[in-house]
């Protein structure tokens, strides 16, 4: 029966061999096609940013609208993920910076969303990951803007106000905390650590298994990982791939009070991004406080046939209760609607600002 099967096996796994020589065959010449992109660009002087948001969308939808299966086009996008960011890097290595330290979802929502042939530039607050790509430090900067469980994160809303940067990309990534220590028993805890969003997020968890130990806010889950490896007292809610980064024992894995918790990350740089057939622009927008104002502002939209996907408030901490308003709309700032739309918005607003036109994940 061995001898059956492995006899049947045998030639499959023969195939499997060549198969594999030939996809790496077709990859080195990718690579070197990728290389005379490059050098033909240095040659013209012509613009030198090695990442193309919208040209690499436009790569992975064609291909998975190219794919007949079996192979899964979810896994077309991840694996095409790093095959354009290999390939990226053997032009120029893409800086990106992130919440740090290693091990932190942000730096997660970079690898999915720009390859692991990137040089990550772990930053200790989102202040600090602005400033870096604003000076030049880093090309590209990973933040969240968004929870599903707990909303807005206002730092980067405040932070996106006053920026020259823009968004030029985005990442919706499942978050699955863990809690972990240096004793798998617990023995000494006797308090937990996580940046505050986290600890929001797994509070009804928390309260049933843990109820008597303390919660601490820190930067970052993977300085709360970090802090734990140091110190025997101190549990940290942060991901899987922090506990190994870190030495630590997995105490319990997703226990976020959310099964479903996502939080949605942007890209942001000094990379202006083209159409790519299927985007989002992101506004802020301040009208006067007057009655039946912002109904007025957001009537060029519907007037020209533009579909809102987000709208959210902020305090412009002015004293007299005006607001920002964070809005998302459905197309590129280029398309001839969404230019005759915001074109209008202008005139109708105190405030404008155009964050971003980008491809839809």
């Amino acid at each position: 029966m061995a001898e059956s099967l492995q006899s049947q096996l045998l030639p499959l796994r023969h195939r499997i061999d060549q198969i594999d020589a030939e996809i790496l065959d077709l990859l080195n010449q990718r690579a070197r096609t990728a290389q005379q992109v490059g050098e033909i660009k240095q040659a013209h002087n012509a613009d030198g940013a090695v990442l193309r948001p919208e040209r690499e969308a436009q790569v992975i939808r064609q291909l998975q609208g190219k794919n007949r299966g079996p192979f899964p086009s979810e896994s077309v996008e991840a694996v095409w993920v790093e095959i354009i960011s290999a390939c990226r890097g053997l032009e120029q290595t893409l800086k990106v910076a992130y919440l740090g330290p290693s091990g932190s979802f942000s730096e997660q929502a970079a690898f999915e969303h720009l390859g692991h042939a990137i040089q990550g530039v772990p930053c200790a607050s989102f202040d600090e990951v602005f400033r870096t790509v604003e000076a030049g430090a880093a090309a590209v900067g990973i933040v969240p803007v968004e929870n599903s469980t707990e909303g807005a994160v206002n730092r980067t809303l405040d932070l996106l106000l006053g920026t020259p940067l823009t968004i030029n990309g985005e990442r919706s990534l499942l978050i699955r905390h863990c809690l972990m220590a240096q004793d798998p028993t617990m023995q000494g805890v006797t308090r937990v650590m996580a940046h505050p969003q986290a600890l929001a997020q797994c509070q009804g968890w928390l309260n049933q298994n843990y109820p008597a130990l303390a919660r601490e806010p820190v930067a970052s889950n993977s300085e709360a990982a970090r802090l734990a490896s140091l110190n025997p007292t101190v549990a940290a809610i942060a991901s899987d791939a922090a506990a190994q980064k870190w030495g630590l024992a997995l105490i319990a894995e997703g226990i976020q009070d959310d099964p479903q918790n996502r939080t949605r990350f942007l890209a942001i740089g000094q990379i202006p991004t083209l159409p790519s057939g299927r985007d989002k622009t992101s506004l802020i927008l301040a009208v006067n406080n007057r009655a039946g104002a912002v109904y007025e502002m957001l009537s060029p939209l519907s007037e020209n046939g533009v579909s809102m996907t987000r709208f959210e408030s902020r305090p412009a901490r002015k004293g007299q209760w005006e607001y920002y308003f964070y809005v998302d709309i459905e197309g590129h700032r280029e398309d001839a609607a969404v230019r005759k739309a915001l074109a209008a918005l202008q005139l109708k607003c105190a405030f404008f600002k155009v964050l971003g036109s980008y491809p839809v994940q």
